[in-house]
Formats: structure tokens, sequence, C-alpha cells
């Protein structure tokens, strides 16, 4: 089973995709560094308006170290901005500032998908650390039930993988709008040059959920395929 082709097979298409995702969303994200907001405010004060606007004063704004590893903690009602984002002047600073408010104003408008996300936060974690002991302890015993209850609890990555689609696609377009609304940056006509700078830092980062979520149906799609097979044989 170590060494079985198949996984490959499921596995390789996942991997590459998440490879290029990545360096997809690090290329936008340092070629956008160096392009300087118009309006000259930092990621964190880029954040602050937009929060300002749509009435979230009560939220805070904290830097964190790292690398894109920004987030919001909805438990602490906390904008998390990294060194790359939270003092930085540049498109890619407002724009991850502006996805993360976005992840705010969806907790205040109880954004039904981010609800639904949170709370299979701990089902998630526990499948996380069981399902796949559960899994393995299955197969290796030859038992069918017990590596299905596996595959139940593995899958439950799957489906958080997917719920953060949605969440993570509607926080870039608030994102987007707000950044305009909010005159940070340039929205001209049909787009001006800082929003198609938005655009492409927030699309690119986008496409490292898609390949989350298919790496993560990929791993399962494989697991679901091996038992089946020792479930006829």
């Amino acid at each position: 089973m170590i060494f079985d082709p198949m996984y490959f097979v499921f596995m390789i298409p996942g991997f590459i995709l998440s490879l290029w995702a990545q360096s997809k969303v690090k290329g936008n994200f340092t070629k956008y560094s160096k392009v300087p907001v118009s309006t000259g405010l930092t990621g964190a004060e880029a954040a602050r308006r937009v929060l300002d606007d749509n009435g979230l004063q009560s939220v805070g704004i904290e830097h964190t170290k790292g690398m894109l590893t920004d987030h919001y903690d909805p438990r602490k009602r906390t904008l998390f901005l990294s060194d790359g984002v939270y003092a930085q002047r540049s498109i890619s600073a407002v724009s991850v500032a502006a996805h993360e408010a976005g992840h705010a104003i969806q907790h205040a408008n109880a954004y039904a998908p981010l609800k639904w996300r949170t709370a299979i936060v701990p089902a998630v974690n526990i499948g996380s650390q069981l399902g796949f002991i559960v899994l393995i302890a299955g197969v290796m015993l030859g038992l069918t039930g017990l590596a299905w209850a596996g595959v139940a609890l593995f899958a439950l990555s799957t489906v958080f993988a997917l719920i953060t689609l949605p969440v993570e696609f509607d926080a870039s377009k608030r994102a987007k709008v707000a950044l305009v609304h909010a005159g940070i940056v340039d929205g001209g006509v049909s787009g001006g040059a800082e929003s198609k700078g938005v655009d492409a830092v927030l699309d690119a980062a986008a496409w490292t959920y898609i390949a989350g979520f298919i790496a993560s149906l990929l791993s399962l799609l494989y697991w679901v395929s091996l038992i089946s097979g020792q479930s006829r044989d």
C-alpha cells in the first residue's frame, strides 16, 4: 500500500497545481509589493479605513510576524497583518489587508458560508488527527467498516476546503469593491491600473484555495478507490 503507484496517479496533479498556485501568488505578491499605492496608505491604514467604512471600528488590527501569515481571528475580532502587509505602502499590502477586512465584514454580516466553516472546525480538527489513523488501521486489519469510518473523518477536511472557496472568493470580492469605494485605489471607468493590480494579487491568491481543495479531493478519492477495491475483493 505504501508504494501503491495509484497513489501518485491521484496525487501528482494536485501537487503540481499546488506548486503552480503558490508560485503564482508569491510572484504576483512580490511584483505588486514594488508598486506603491498612490494614496500612500499602509496595509494597516487601508484595513482600518475599510473597517471603519463598514461600521467596524471595534475590530482591532495587529501585526504578526511572517510572510503571508495574514488572517482574521473571529474570536478576538482582530485582523493580524504580516510583515509584508502591516506597514507597507504597496498594492499588495492594501490588497491583502482589505481581503482580511472582508472576512471581518463577513463575520459582522453573519455570512452563511463563514458560519458553516467556523461551525465544522472542531470536527475537522478531530478528523485530521484521527481520520488517517482510523483509515490505515481499517485497511491494515482488513476491517472495511473501520476503514470507511476513517474515510468519513478524512472527508471533513475536504468539506472544509470546499466551504473555504466561497468564503475566500467573497472576501476578495468585498475587498476589491471596498478599496475603490474608500478611495484607497483608483477604480477608473473600467478599472484603473491600481485596481487591476489588486485583481492580480487577489485572483492569484484564490488559486491556492482551489489547489488546496483539489488536492484534498484527489487524496479522498484515492482512499475511496482503494477501500472500494478491497471491498470488492
